[in-house]
């Protein structure tokens, strides 16, 4: 492999790499991002192939990104000083390795059966959670709300572990329009609803989950065919945005298994 060497912080591609880092405007623009550290590489990899470019650091590899790059050997490679690789790397701790890549584009089923949607969420770790539980329990596609954070930041990549590469994601969507287009069951998450543990979810079910501290709207709630609540017994008033998602997927996963 032969490597290309960047020292100047005043060089174009040194320049590109740390506004795709620090811009959601730029990513967006441009269509690609940064994947930092060998786990988040491996699983595009299995999915979308071989990256445009690597990034690696002068400093201390670990050993799974060596053996990553015995396996890479035909990628174009670049390497830089640990300090400018921390300039332009999306975590506090870089692993090494960062790799260009093309953002991925899903294509999401004409009729989905099992659909989350999500309003207004706002931390990017909590967005990467949720990506993660839907992918987990086999989800369809997941649309995002206007107001939303962006699906394709780092944080919510680093939240998702691999989750963008597998599952649809549909972002900046009309959310009561696209529930009263879905042609199934849609159940709002909110404190007052019926129990979750007694809905039938058998069928098509879209699961819909609202802003950490605000929950729904009164628009999305209005849309949907039914509102559902987790029973708690315990001493505490909700669950967090990722953990309600969570207990409502695998309830419809529990469900159809014994289908």
């Amino acid at each position: 492999m032969a490597y290309q060497h960047i020292s100047s912080r005043d060089n174009p591609l040194f320049k590109q790499l740390k506004a795709l880092s620090s811009s959601s405007r730029e990513r967006r623009s441009a269509g690609k991002l940064l994947l930092d550290g060998a786990h988040l590489l491996e699983a595009y990899l299995q999915t979308f192939g071989e990256p445009e470019l690597l990034v690696i650091s002068e400093g201390d590899i670990a050993l799974d990104v060596m053996h990553l790059l015995d396996q890479l050997v035909e990628i174009r490679t670049i390497t830089m000083p640990a300090s400018m690789f921390g300039a332009i790397s999306p975590v506090k701790t870089p692993t090494g390795i960062l790799a260009l890549v093309k953002t991925p584009a899903l294509t999401p089923p004409e009729q989905p059966d099992f659909v989350l949607m999500l309003e207004s969420i706002q931390d990017p770790g909590n967005l990467g959670s949720l990506l993660r539980n839907a992918a987990a329990a086999g989800v369809d596609v997941v649309y995002l709300s206007e107001g939303c954070t962006e699906a394709w930041s780092p944080r919510a990549l680093r939240g998702g572990q691999g989750a963008h590469f597998v599952l649809p994601i549909v972002e900046q969507v009309d959310l009561p329009a696209v529930i009263r287009n879905f042609e199934g069951q849609t159940l709002a998450t909110t404190m007052h609803g019926a129990s979750l543990y007694d809905q039938a979810l058998s069928g098509r079910v879209a699961f819909v989950i609202g802003n950490e501290g605000a929950g729904l709207s009164q628009a999305v709630i209005d849309a949907a065919t039914t509102q559902v609540t987790i029973p708690m017994p315990g001493k505490v008033e909700s669950l967090n945005a990722a953990a309600a998602a969570a207990v409502c997927l695998f309830e419809r996963v529990r469900q159809t298994r014994a289908v």
